[in-house]
């Protein structure tokens, strides 16, 4: 966004009140910077926000079709909101295509830097530049060995308990292609089997298992691939 072209129209997407109070309340510390609108899907392109904010607890409450929706079929840019304590979150929000993703911890600042960013279409800001410390961390669960997104979701859903077809199923893949996401998965993080992934997703910030309908418990154990 050009200097003196206004306010970035932002919509704040969370079931939290305390969400939309908190990052109000930091903005209103920056006159001038962003002005906090209503999201209207229905409204032409035009009158739709420059960014969308969307917190990424959204994604443990829901299947995120309300995440890809703004993704794909708004001009808006997309910034996940991350929470700390759940990096998975982030993971998955990243994966599925938003322009960047910052901390809610973070400070205003660096928020309104990646912002800023995010709208210009410079995606996440430099690993040199502000924000970077809060957003580039988020880039994707397991970036350090090399995990692709694709990779780090199919071992996000190997966590949470899903067998290989559940697996397919939800990603819309073979299983085949599973089968070999997951042993490139595997040589990547340097383990030989299901329940060692798991072991080491856990320690790398992944979501740990629940016991939901048609899924296997935490303790049930899963076939290898």
């Amino acid at each position: 966004m050009e200097e003196g072209a206004g306010p970035i129209s932002a919509a704040i997407v969370s079931a939290h009140d305390i969400v939309h109070t908190g990052l109000e309340g930091m903005f209103a510390t920056r006159p001038g910077a962003i002005e906090v609108v209503p999201l209207d899907l229905g409204a032409p392109d035009d009158q739709l926000p420059d960014v969308i904010l969307y917190d990424v607890f959204g994604l443990h409450e829901g299947d995120g079709d309300d995440l890809d929706r703004y993704v794909k079929d708004t001009d808006s840019a997309v910034v996940a909101m991350a929470r700390d304590l759940r990096p998975d979150l982030a993971a998955r929000a990243v994966a599925k295509g938003v322009d960047a993703c910052v901390s809610m911890a973070t400070d205003v600042d660096e928020i309104l830097e990646v912002i800023r960013s995010a709208v210009a279409g410079d995606g996440q800001p430099d690993a040199s530049g502000p924000g970077a410390e809060h957003g580039a961390a988020y880039a994707v669960l397991g970036e350090e060995v090399g995990l692709t997104p694709r990779e780090t979701e199919i071992l996000r859903l190997l966590t949470l308990g899903l067998s290989n077809q559940q697996i397919a199923d939800e990603c819309f893949l073979s299983i085949n292609s599973v089968k070999s996401y997951i042993r490139s998965a595997y040589r990547r993080i340097g383990v030989t089997s299901r329940s060692q992934a798991v072991v080491w997703c856990l320690q790398h910030g992944f979501e740990p298992p629940q016991d939901e309908p048609g899924m296997p418990s935490a303790g049930e154990p899963v076939a290898d691939v």
